[in-house]
C-alpha cells in the first residue's frame, strides 16, 4: 500500500515571499493501475511527484510505503527507496551521454549492489521493443527509444511504483502514443503514476485521474 498524508511543500526563496507549492495532500494509492496527476503548469504535480518519489523532502506531512512512515526514515532508508522500490522516468529521459545505453541501464543495478549481466540488460532493453548493440549511446537514439530506454531502466530495479513525469512532452502524438502504450502494459503488476497537462492522453490511458490546482487535489475520478 501506498499513501500520502497531509503532504505540505513550501519553498522559501532567498529575499521573496515563502510559495506553497504542496498545501495538505492526502490520498491512498493501489498496488496497479496506472493514475495520471494532470494540472496546468505551476499548479504544483511535479513537486507532488518528486515528494512522492523521494526526490524532495516534505515541509509536513508524510509518504507511508506498506505500513512504514517517512518520518522513520533515516537517510539510509530514503536511499534505498529511491534505488529499490521506485524507478523514475523524465521528460527529457535523464540519461548519461557518455556511457553507452548498456551502461545507463547497468547503473540502475549497480546501485542496488547487484551484476550488470549484458544478457539481462538486452532482456530489458527486448521487454521495452528495442534491441540495441551494446556500444550504441543515448546520443544515437531517437527521442522515442530515448524515452524506452529510460522506461527499461526504471523497469530493471524491478520497482513496485514507476514515476513518469511528462514522460510524452519531448515525443510526437504517435511516439506517445507508444510510450503511454507501454507504460500501461507495465501497470498490470505495479504503480504507474504520470504527470502530465494531457487529459485526452489521461482518459484514454489512465485507470484514475487526479486533478490539481493551486497545491491541492480538485478531482479525483476514474478514467472514462
Amino acid at each position: 500500500m501506498f499513501q500520502i498524508k497531509d503532504l505540505v511543500k513550501t519553498y522559501t526563496p532567498k529575499d521573496a515571499e515563502p510559495v506553497m507549492a504542496l498545501r495538505g495532500i492526502t490520498v491512498d494509492f493501489g498496488e496497479t493501475g496506472m493514475v495520471f496527476i494532470l494540472g496546468k503548469s505551476g499548479c504544483g504535480k511535479s513537486t507532488l511527484l518528486h515528494v512522492m518519489g523521494g526526490l524532495d523532502f516534505p515541509t509536513s506531512g508524510e509518504i507511508v510505503i506498506d505500513g512504514k512512515s517517512s518520518k522513520d526514515f533515516t537517510k539510509e532508508d530514503y536511499d534505498n527507496y529511491r534505488n529499490t522500490y521506485v524507478g523514475f522516468v523524465f521528460q527529457e529521459y535523464n540519461l548519461l551521454p557518455e556511457f553507452t545505453v548498456y551502461e545507463n541501464l547497468a547503473i540502475a543495478l549497480q546501485l542496488q549492489g547487484k551484476k550488470a549481466d549484458k544478457a539481462l540488460l538486452k532482456e530489458y532493453l527486448k521487454r521495452v521493443d528495442l534491441d540495441l548493440d551494446e556500444k550504441r549511446r543515448p546520443t544515437q537514439l531517437s527521442g522515442g527509444q530515448k524515452q524506452r530506454v529510460a522506461i527499461a531502466r526504471a523497469l530493471i530495479k524491478d520497482p513496485k511504483i514507476i514515476f513518469a513525469d511528462e514522460p510524452t512532452g519531448a515525443l510526437d502524438a504517435k511516439t506517445g502514443n507508444d510510450i503511454l502504450t507501454l507504460l500501461k502494459s507495465l501497470s498490470t503488476d505495479r504503480l504507474v503514476i504520470v504527470v502530465s497537462h494531457d487529459e485526452e492522453f489521461a482518459r484514454t490511458y489512465g485507470d484514475r485521474v487526479l486533478e490539481m490546482s493551486d497545491g491541492l487535489i480538485v478531482a479525483d475520478s476514474a478514467a472514462s
